[in-house]
């Protein structure tokens, strides 16, 4: 394994928190028999493991993630080449493209949650959605008001990484749509200066919140 692809698929993994085979195909641009040979080598050396996850009918997949041995290895400076490293998924994709691959990322964020809050109502859904955001870095809290309600990310774990790579912005909003499956607006933004994220979401016509 040639340094810059291991550094690569180390990397795309640190930045999703887990990947498929096809997801770092498409990332590294190799074949995805090159990329189980890479992640094999890379799970013998305690560096990646491997989850089994199914989704409805059909066979189940594998989700691979970092271990905390892998995690360790990222210097200080995993800033800068996470940096580097979207410059170059950018390069090399189109914005379609890469947009797919962020949505890809999101859907499997919330697919992990899905079966927790599928037949719940809105209002019984809300603490699931904070668990989510919280698993995912943010610092989030709701507020009921009758027919619609605040959400406020009072932290963002990508602000950084916004203002060289604004896709990255949509990511809470992704979050929040799939687990709400309500329209909704955001009022301010911390990438914008604000001192916190906040979304009004609106509920249908008649319905009231507890």
């Amino acid at each position: 394994m040639t340094s810059a692809t291991r550094d690569t698929i180390l990397h795309s993994i640190q930045i999703q928190g887990q990947c498929t085979v096809k997801e770092l195909a498409e990332v590294v641009g190799i074949s995805p028999v090159s990329v189980r040979h890479h992640l094999a080598q890379l799970q013998a050396e305690g560096l990646v493991a491997a989850q089994e996850v199914r989704h409805g009918v059909g066979r189940p997949h594998h989700e691979f993630s970092l271990t905390k041995e892998a995690i360790e290895l990222f210097p200080t400076r995993y800033f800068q080449l996470t940096i580097r490293l979207l410059n170059e998924i950018k390069y090399e994709m189109s914005p379609e493209r890469v947009k797919s691959l962020f949505s890809r990322m999101t859907s499997s964020i919330a697919e992990a949650f899905a079966e927790s809050y599928e037949h719940l109502t809105t209002e019984e859904r809300l603490p699931h959605l904070m668990t989510m955001l919280s698993s995912e870095g943010f610092d989030a809290e709701y507020e009921l008001q009758d027919d619609r309600i605040i959400i406020r990310l009072l932290s963002c774990p990508y602000l950084d990484l916004v203002q060289y790579h604004p896709e990255i912005d949509y990511i809470d909003q992704e979050l929040i749509a799939r687990a709400l499956s309500l329209p909704f607006e955001r009022v301010s933004c911390l990438s914008d200066g604000d001192t916190h994220c906040s979304f009004v979401v609106h509920l249908p016509q008649g319905e009231q919140l507890e």
